[in-house]
């Protein structure tokens, strides 16, 4: 059945991208959206096009531009799992002249992110010139994110420039070349090709490019910065040393490969190569590295991307390899010689020029660098090309489906730049985690000291509240469920899911640890919000606030109203998942976490009440409201071990751990309810303390009775047999 989902996905995406479909995106909008509105001054739409789905923008009788409907050219889905619909306007020069949201399903922006930011987002595109973001693989403009909507706006940029280049291409507009889909490349690699043996003759007939930069040129780069301080610290050895020499060459032409990296070597180069993918060479010296050590740290070589088009590769540690002789007559030494794999499916054409892009960077600060950029053109002579004949009929369906390959790829894509783009966030993340895991699989060590436990508490709510929430907006809300269950009832895809790196990895550690230790893992450590109110009760003891225990019979009462909300909400969802997002506002997330209070009054003052509750009983959304703890709680009696320890004295008579426990988890007869703790450990450290727990306190006193007694004090045990007297 799943098999049978990702199938009708499949076929619905290529559907959406071809552009002469029979009933549009771009049909239905056009009704809704004037043209004013698109494009300031313009008078109405066209006769959308039959081959391409864009309509002509008129102005005065006159076509000024063209629209277009991002969704229509790629499929690309927001974190909702659904579609952004964002009408685009180029112009002759394609150059984007006009932008509109028009309709999307983001629960962030539907009711959390003003709708006046969204459209200054937006409205910041008009002006993006496409043929400078064909010629830089879509780089060469910053995209504006919004707190608290990066995924949203990640996405938006993404469909807004990759359909804007398939609309100018197809009709060729600044310029660029229209596609040819039913015709295919002019030209193919020629296995029968021969290439010269010596390293000076290659470069001679352009087997080999070459990059030389010496320390003078990199200075006058960095001072025609507008940023002075690259220029006040130059390099200081002379302006003629050699600053990098870097050369590339496309070795998985046989010919080419063969000469440079010998028989053998190639022969390892092809067993590594799958069947469509191409490989480069790149050899340096001087005092710049062209590989850098971000690949150590994080397995992406960030110094050098592979351009071509609107196509382009960054290069992972898994699509690298180390060349460890140059085989090639008369060739330099060289520092590094290295091999990196061009993936099949990024579209990458080896007949067509491409360049290597090196980034070259200059401390400015502590922790402050600069940046500039050289560029290593390539473009395989035709010595080593031969024309190949006119597709045959069957070319446009494979033409479909290698654009249904690219659409896939590029999506995949995107999400991978998301979580390359957070590798610091990830790894603090999953030391937070492993933290995390350690003191609950070592609790008795961990809470043997109840000073420092507390100490190590307040500081790990505080991280999770800085940083997990108010930085990095990681707040799990009953929303995701929501948008979980819809998509396994609507057709399930990751990509929606990966789009939100911590999100994605805090919800699978949470499935983990439902099975472990229930739901308090994440609420009573990782929720940022539970983290705030647990705080800010903490600074209301220490005012001495005085804090109310509910009544045993009410607190249980009040108990079920949070899986009510859930339940409720979760029924909405089932007949609309926009009703259902708009009443999970109910949730104070977005408010107090995500948009850190600024927002409509009522939102705040909703908020602020929940908060003034929990100064006087602890975490008191928690308790009786969250619908996420109650989603939570559902699971958690699936968990294989119990961890708490308890004493068979707990409950009968004592009541120490119940009358403590921050969240009234315990109930008077000793049980812990799984349901509703929060795993925040503290009945652990009464466990063991000998100023609370009478169990420990009679242990304590009973090994100082033994230890005060007569015969101890000599040496003997009451049982031990008496001392022989001589005579």
């Amino acid at each position: 059945m799943i098999k049978l989902r990702v199938l009708l996905s499949l076929i619905a995406f290529c559907l959406a991208a071809l552009p002469a479909a029979a009933e549009t995106v771009l049909s239905k909008v056009m009704t809704e959206v004037s043209a004013s509105t698109l494009v300031q001054g313009a008078d109405a739409f066209g006769t959308p096009r039959d081959d391409v789905a864009v309509a002509p923008v008129l102005k005065g009788g006159e076509t000024i531009g063209w629209a277009f409907v991002t969704s229509d050219f790629v499929g690309t889905t927001g974190y909702s799992g659904k579609p952004i619909h964002t009408m685009v306007a180029v112009d002759k020069d394609a150059r984007i002249i006009g932008v509109l949201l028009v309709k999307h399903s983001e629960p962030i922006v539907l009711i959390g992110i003003p709708d006046s930011k969204m459209k200054a987002m937006v409205a910041g595109y008009v002006g993006l010139d496409l043929v400078d973001e064909a010629e830089s693989g879509g780089t060469a403009h910053d995209v504006d994110i919004i707190s608290g909507a990066t995924v949203t706006v990640m996405v938006i940029d993404d469909s807004i420039v990759r359909s804007g280049l398939k609309v100018a291409r197809a009709l060729g507009l600044g310029g660029l070349r229209p596609e040819e889909k039913a015709s295919g490349p002019a030209f193919e690699i020629d296995p029968e090709a021969t290439a010269p043996q010596d390293w000076m003759a290659m470069e001679g007939d352009g087997t080999l490019r070459r990059l030389s930069l010496d320390a003078g040129q990199v200075n006058g780069a960095f001072a025609a910065l507008e940023d002075q301080r690259a220029a006040e610290r130059p390099l200081t050895v002379p302006t003629e040393t050699t600053f990098i020499e870097m050369q590339t060459a496309l070795v998985s032409v046989p010919a080419i490969g063969k000469a440079i990296l010998g028989e053998a070597e190639y022969a390892n180069l092809t067993g590594w190569l799958q069947p469509g993918e191409h490989a480069i060479v790149i050899v340096g010296r001087g005092l710049y590295s062209f590989k850098g050590s971000g690949y150590v740290r994080g397995g992406i070589f960030d110094r050098i991307v592979l351009i071509q088009g609107d196509v382009s590769v960054r290069f992972r540690d898994r699509m690298h390899k180390r060349l460890m002789a140059v085989a090639a007559a008369g060739a330099p030494d060289f520092a590094e010689t290295d091999i990196f794999k061009i993936p099949a499916d990024v579209g990458f054409d080896p007949t067509q020029p491409f360049r290597i892009q090196l980034l070259v960077q200059r401390e400015v600060g502590a922790i402050e660098k600069l940046f500039t950029t050289f560029d290593l053109g390539y473009q395989l002579p035709q010595s080593y090309l031969r024309p190949v004949a006119v597709a045959s009929a069957a070319a446009p369906s494979a033409a479909e489906a290698t654009a249904a390959q690219d659409e896939s790829a590029a999506q995949a894509e995107l999400w991978k730049k998301i979580w390359l783009g957070s590798k610091t966030e990830i790894a603090i993340l999953a030391a937070m985690l492993f933290v995390l895991t350690a003191v609950f699989f070592f609790q008795t060590w961990a809470t043997r000291n109840a000073r420092v436990f507390f100490w190590f508490r307040i500081a790990y709510l505080s991280v999770t509240l800085v940083f997990l929430g108010w930085y990095a907006n990681a707040q799990l809300s009953v929303v995701n469920l929501m948008a979980l269950f819809g998509a396994l009832v609507s057709g399930f895809s990751w990509q929606a899911f990966l789009l939100d790196p911590l999100t994605f990895i805090l919800w699978f550690s949470l499935a983990a640890a439902l099975l472990f230790w229930g739901r308090g893992a994440y609420c009573g450590w990782l929720c940022p919000f539970g983290a705030l109110q647990e705080l800010l009760n903490r600074v209301a003891k220490a005012l001495h606030i005085p804090q109310w225990t509910l009544p045993w019979g009410l607190h249980e009462r009040l108990w079920p109203i949070k899986y009510m909300i859930f339940l409720g909400l979760f029924g909405v969802s089932l007949m609309s998942i926009e009703q259902a997002e708009h009443l999970a506002e109910v949730e104070p997330f977005k408010t107090a976490i995500i948009l850190k209070f600024v927002r409509a009054w009522p939102f705040v003052a909703y908020v602020a009440a929940l908060l003034i509750a929990g100064l006087f009983v602890e975490r008191f959304y928690c308790r009786y409201l969250c619908p996420l703890g109650a989603a939570l709680a559902i699971p958690a009696r699936l968990r294989m071990f119990d961890w708490l320890k308890r004493y068979h004295e707990c409950g009968h008579p004592c009541q120490t751990c119940a009358n403590e426990c921050p969240v009234q988890a315990i109930h008077p007869t000793g049980e812990i309810n799984p349901n509703e703790c929060v795993n925040c450990l503290h009945c652990q450290v009464l466990y063991q303390s000998d100023a609370k727990c009478p169990v420990v306190i009679r242990k304590v006193k009973r090994r100082e009775t033994v230890a005060a007694s007569p015969l101890r004090d000599l040496g003997h045990h009451p049982n031990s047999p008496k001392p022989q007297t001589s005579n």
